[in-house]
């Protein structure tokens, strides 16, 4: 059988523009972040000129966690915090966030850069995308930013965020998407596959990380595409929001 997504098997997936098992993408996505995690957020400051802080607080923005009232948050391939303090710095002190991701040296740098903030309210929790430690209907909100797109089954964490989501609640998605921008769509790619990986060797001293992690945003569906699959996992009111030129987008889903 022919995966309509990705054009190979369903026991195969793509790792970049490579395809390889299924069962081995999990493991080769944990040896970048592992290889990476200690300088994963001066990176993103690095790739997007600092961007990436502008459209992580849209993402919040448009969470709005209450002041007033308790909220639990999950923020899902967070494992460096960089959302989930956003998100419990916008709520009130009723607001509690748990940070779920696969790899433990991510959630590592999350635990300590929430130490050094005094941040009791933050859970760290290694956990995958596509099979939730958490009960039904138990959060009041979820976000995923720049994480999906390494999922293996990108449909089975879909299905896992509606689960756990309480009734009347919001999910969203930060991912890189399609430049709509005529001259700009040729400007991002020429840096997208000469720069990016090129920074990965100086700064991060992972050139093949970064050649993966930029492979696997030309690999990501179109934000059309993307959104029926939010809807098959059962979300309402899907929508998506791009920003940049289409640089990234936030996709938004209503439980109901």
């Amino acid at each position: 059988m022919q995966d309509a997504l990705n054009g190979s098997r369903d026991d195969e997936t793509h790792f970049g523009f490579e395809t390889v098992p299924l069962a081995e993408k999990q493991g080769r996505v944990n040896d970048v972040f592992r290889s990476v995690a200690r300088r994963y957020d001066l990176m993103n400051d690095l790739m997007s000129a600092g961007l990436h802080r502008a459209w992580k607080s849209t993402l919040v923005s448009m969470l709005r966690p209450p002041r007033n009232h308790p909220f639990r948050h999950l923020d899902v391939a967070g494992g460096t915090g960089d959302v989930a303090f956003r998100v419990a710095a916008a709520g009130g002190e009723q607001t509690r966030v748990t940070v779920a991701d696969i790899n433990a040296d991510m959630l590592a740098v999350g635990r300590e850069r929430a130490d050094k903030r005094g941040l009791a309210r933050l859970d760290f929790v290694e956990a995958d995308a596509q099979a939730l430690p958490f009960g039904d209907r138990e959060y009041d909100g979820y976000t995923i930013a720049f994480g999906i797109r390494n999922v293996p089954r990108i449909e089975l964490a879909l299905k896992e965020a509606h689960r756990v989501l309480k009734p009347g609640s919001r999910f969203l998605c930060l991912e890189f998407s399609k430049v709509d921008v005529p001259g700009l769509d040729r400007i991002y790619e020429a840096y997208s596959f000469n720069v990016i990986p090129r920074i990965g060797e100086l700064v991060a001293k992972d050139r093949e990380s970064y050649q993966y992690l930029v492979e696997s945003i030309r690999r990501f569906p179109a934000p059309g595409t993307f959104a029926r699959m939010i809807e098959e996992a059962g979300f309402r009111r899907v929508s998506h929001r791009p920003l940049s030129g289409g640089i990234v987008a936030i996709h938004s889903g209503w439980k109901y």
